[in-house]
């Protein structure tokens, strides 16, 4: 007994000896961050009101590591429109299906309390003289439009936000259903489609009875609307360049964990060179007052789709060498196209060369736990990039980081 209790003491002091030739190794303090200090980047779904749109800068300055990165919403909305009015300047008097003077048209919009659906539905609606001061369905008054040398009156016909059975927004299948009914209500009526995002125009020209040959414009350039552009299929898109949005999402985290600050922290390797030489190729701006990283938008067309077709990466991101890091990432909806077609496979593509490793977690676009209940195990990663349910969702994210 006597001599297990001596080497048991011994160990005992063996133990204690080489804790504090630790502590004192780091002066005594741990090297730990806690989690309410680490990097957050809310991306592609801005922290806002749904009703006004107001951005939650609560959620914005939980700590002086927070950023958002998307794309200029306005910007693109008024793209979309552009793209649409050049498309009918150039349009001939055939675009009258049945020649009764009205260009009427059938808008699939994605969400009516997400800023960037608001963005393009005032975007669209602007560019033809339907804006009737609200984004809301219905809610729209007659435009005008001169096609070869005749004015007709622009009538939008229907507007509808497009929600799934499961109460998903931005809904392929939804946009199926409508077309095949607004396609049987209003018949040669319609003669323009125009839609939010390219998954449900895609989905509208799955409708068996869509009318042939009516013009369809999207918005978001995924793979699939791009190939159909270039068959002659879709008529436009708008790319909101998703490869600058998904590195600058990385960027802004890598820079903030190699310890930058100020405006290093939104311009190194996005705007500017970094150390490395990186630097994204597409226009990017930082917008301070709400502490936004926005890549701006382009029109695509039969003209220049190729430019945008699959398979192209920015040449001007490369191989960096820093110590790997851990980000989780949460994705609002595994079926959104325009995320899971484009966006995470850029994001997959791209942080490697930063040396981040990711962890996806993926919602059902519907219920916002279906990402809060796998934001889990924070004390594991060193950064976090929040893809949001719901837009006024960002102090769920924020009240578990506390801990």
């Amino acid at each position: 007994m006597k001599a297990i209790s001596k080497i048991s003491y011994k160990s005992a002091l063996a133990v204690l000896a080489c804790s504090l030739l630790a502590l004192a190794s780091c002066g005594g303090k741990s090297n730990a961050v806690l989690n309410k200090d680490k990097p957050l980047v809310f991306f592609n779904r801005q922290p806002s009101d749904p009703t006004t749109g107001q951005i939650d800068m609560a959620s914005m300055n939980w700590n002086d590591k927070t950023y958002y990165v998307g794309f200029d919403a306005a910007g693109g909305g008024a793209v979309q429109g552009t793209l649409i009015t050049n498309y009918l300047m150039q349009a001939d008097a055939s675009i009258d299906r049945n020649g009764d003077g009205v260009l009427g048209y059938v808008l699939c919009i994605g969400d009516v309390g997400h800023n960037d659906s608001k963005a393009r539905t005032e975007g669209i609606r602007k560019a033809l003289g339907t804006w009737a001061g609200s984004t809301d369905p219905g809610i729209v008054q007659a435009g005008s439009v001169t096609i070869a040398g005749k004015t007709l009156k622009v009538v939008e016909l229907e507007g509808k936000a497009m929600t799934g059975t499961d109460g998903s927004t931005w809904n392929a299948n939804a946009a199926t259903e409508a077309m095949g009914g607004w396609a049987t209500k209003f018949a040669d009526q319609i003669d323009m489609v125009v839609s939010n995002n390219d998954g449900m125009a895609m989905g509208c020209l799955q409708a068996s009875n869509y009318p042939a040959g009516v013009p369809i414009f999207g918005y978001d350039a995924n793979a699939d609307a791009i190939e159909a552009i270039g068959k002659g299929v879709l008529t436009g898109t708008v790319s909101q360049n998703v490869d600058a949005q998904a590195t600058a999402t990385l960027q802004v985290l890598r820079n903030l964990l190699d310890g930058l600050t100020g405006k290093d922290v939104y311009t190194k390797g996005i705007s500017e060179a970094d150390k490395y030489g990186n630097k994204i190729s597409a226009p990017v701006q930082y917008w301070q007052d709400v502490k936004a990283v926005m890549a701006e938008n382009s029109g695509v067309t039969m003209e220049n789709w190729e430019n945008y077709s699959s398979g192209k990466r920015d040449m001007g991101v490369k191989q960096i060498q820093a110590d790997k890091k851990k980000v989780l990432l949460t994705i609002y909806n595994s079926a959104d196209n325009f995320l899971s077609s484009s966006y995470v496979p850029a994001l997959k593509y791209y942080a490697p060369l930063l040396n981040l490793e990711l962890t996806i977690v993926q919602g059902d676009g519907q219920n916002e736990l279906s990402c809060l209940d796998r934001f889990t195990n924070l004390n594991n990663f060193d950064a976090f990039a929040v893809n949001m349910v719901k837009t006024n969702s960002g102090a769920d994210y924020t009240g578990k980081l506390k801990y």
